[in-house]
């Protein structure tokens, strides 16, 4: 006797691309921002570190907001699909299940823009450890993201972009 469950959904999803992100990666990834420490401490300002921590939560809000504004706009249901992610390489407001490659190539050039005209705002108004410090990081927690995008296939419309710790795989319906 075979039952079926009504109103379950199964999905069928083809693996198009998947792109490994080493152990290695991930170290040379984390010593970028050690590296902007020294020498903004040593070029720019000695109180280089504090501006360097006061532009992380900066910088992870405005990358917050304007995800958040991108998919709310879009119709995205943003609830229990998006979370906060602190682990490498995809620091920051992550898909936590399959998002489409169209709609988060959207969100990131959306952040990068927005950001880059919100650290250029910056630069009137605050002292200059600060803006690079916020513009190092707003590159700094998007590469990644470019990169996967990129490596996965930039013109893709309808695929599917799954992340991992480990890797990026984009999928096909």
């Amino acid at each position: 006797m075979e039952q079926t469950i009504k109103g379950a959904t199964f999905y069928q999803y083809k693996l198009l691309k998947k792109v490994n992100i080493s152990v290695n990666a991930n170290r040379v990834y984390a010593v970028f921002p050690l590296l902007f420490i020294i020498l903004a401490t040593l070029l720019i300002s000695p109180v280089s570190l504090l501006y360097f921590l006061i532009a992380i939560p900066v910088i992870l809000w405005i990358h917050y907001v304007v995800s958040r504004s991108v998919l709310l706009i879009a119709g995205y249901p943003v609830n229990k699909r998006w979370h906060h992610n602190f682990r490498l390489p995809w620091i920051g407001f992550m898909p936590d299940q399959y998002i489409n490659c169209r709609l988060f190539r959207q969100v990131q050039l959306h952040n990068f823009w927005i950001g880059l005209a919100f650290t250029a705002l910056f630069v009137f108004w605050s002292p200059h450890a600060f803006t690079f410090s916020l513009g190092f990081l707003h590159v700094w927690l998007l590469f990644p993201k470019f990169y996967a995008v990129v490596r996965t296939g930039w013109s893709r419309q309808d695929d599917m972009l799954k992340f991992s710790p480990d890797d990026v795989s984009c999928y096909s319906q």
